[in-house]
């Protein structure tokens, strides 16, 4: 099995740190949610909206951030990043009506939107294609665990307010953002000089525009359908809980944390291994039959074991998608490593913006519609990859 140079773990251990405190507000938020939510009178619809504001800002800032990262340096974006995220959880802290949670989640957003991307291609400056898929999972592990640890700390600190842990999540980003400062910059200033120069005049949409033409725009297309999907599962899982299964926030604290401590295990242990036997597009292929397979299954009312069964199966296979994805992109995107990490957050953005509104719409209709148009959607990614990551005539790609 393939290990990482001593020389880049340090790096690799700060940037982890960063994406594990931005995701641990967020994890927080979910098995508080539906009792923070009756303080606004609120239900599924608004929870949806709530993700989609998140979403939203990441979808527009996202090839923002690719493009300053090429142009400033991977150091100076996660710093940006990371103080976004702090005011992001003082506001959430300190909100009083509904509007005042829309902003704080904009934020959040425009955080991740200018973080994520620099951090990816972080991790692609000081990895090489051979250690490149172990480097990712190291990073959606980092996510993973902000999310195993969220829930847990989150139901204990709101002992002491509901707003607590918003206030703790900040204490920790601001703690984070400070340690920012001990990375090495990987980006030369010679080669941000080349970045400015085939970037100058960007926007959105040219971007969005320019991405069709990109070798790896098949992987993104399958990024923007698969999250699309997921989201259905992450927007309303705490209402589905409580309202299907009765579950307070203390059980649904336990099954999101053992469902993300399988998925951390997959991406720190499991996935490189796979990767290598099977390559990164059997493994998607692989993953997109069990995740709905999942979902479907949590429809099905048994009793507290056959739920954590269920979701423990999500969350394994759902940890090997976006790594394996993302390793996809980071090797066909040469140079512009910066200019591809902003493009994969903004097609997952996407995905994130469009899912939880359709997923909290659907929960208020009947709670069991999210899972199911959750599972046709990633039926649906599965359906792209048989043709998407087809290779040319006489080429074959190495990953499969």
């Amino acid at each position: 099995m393939i290990t990482l140079p001593k020389t880049i773990r340090f790096p690799l251990f700060i940037l982890m740190l960063n994406l594990f405190i931005a995701l641990l507000g967020q994890g927080m938020l979910i098995p508080i949610l539906p009792e923070y939510l009756k303080l606004f009178h609120a239900g599924g619809t608004v929870a949806g909206f709530l993700v989609a504001a998140f979403g939203a800002a990441q979808f527009f800032f996202s090839p923002l951030g690719g493009q300053l990262s090429d142009r400033f340096g991977r150091k100076k974006l996660i710093m940006a990043g990371m103080f976004l995220s702090v005011i992001s959880d003082i506001i959430f802290a300190l909100s009083t009506s509904l509007p005042f949670l829309y902003v704080a989640r904009f934020i959040g957003g425009i955080s991740l939107g200018l973080m994520v991307p620099a951090n990816l291609a972080y991790v692609a400056d000081i990895t090489t294609p051979e250690t490149r898929a172990k480097g990712m999972g190291y990073f959606g592990a980092a996510m993973n665990l902000g999310m195993v640890l969220g829930p847990g700390l989150g139901g204990l600190i709101a002992e002491m307010g509901i707003r607590m842990p918003y206030f703790f999540a900040a204490g920790l980003g601001l703690i984070a953002a400070l340690m920012t400062l001990l990375l090495p910059e990987t980006l030369p200033p010679e080669k941000r000089t080349v970045s400015i120069r085939l970037q100058k005049g960007d926007h959105l949409g040219k971007k969005i525009w320019s991405s069709f033409k990109v070798p790896y725009f098949k992987y993104l297309i399958v990024l923007l359908v698969m999250t699309f999907g997921l989201m259905s599962y992450e927007t309303v899982f705490a209402l589905f809980a409580e309202q299907k299964y009765g579950f307070n926030a203390a059980t649904i604290s336990i099954i999101i944390t053992l469902g993300a401590i399988i998925g951390i295990v997959v991406q720190i242990w499991l996935l490189d291994w796979f990767v290598q036997r099977i390559g990164e597009v059997k493994l998607i292929r692989l993953s997109l039959i069990i995740t709905p397979i999942a979902l479907l299954l949590m429809l099905i009312k048994v009793n507290l074991v056959f739920l954590l069964f269920a979701s423990a199966l999500f969350f394994a296979f759902n940890s090997f998608l976006r790594p394996s994805v993302s390793t996809l992109i980071s090797k066909n995107a040469g140079d512009r490593q910066g200019y591809a990490s902003g493009l994969n957050t903004t097609f997952s953005s996407l995905g994130t913006v469009i899912g939880p509104l359709i997923a909290g719409l659907l929960f208020d209709k009947n709670i069991n519609f999210p899972y199911i148009f959750g599972a046709i959607m990633l039926l649906a990614s599965l359906g792209l990859t048989l043709n998407a990551f087809r290779s040319k005539k006489g080429q074959r790609y190495t990953s499969e």
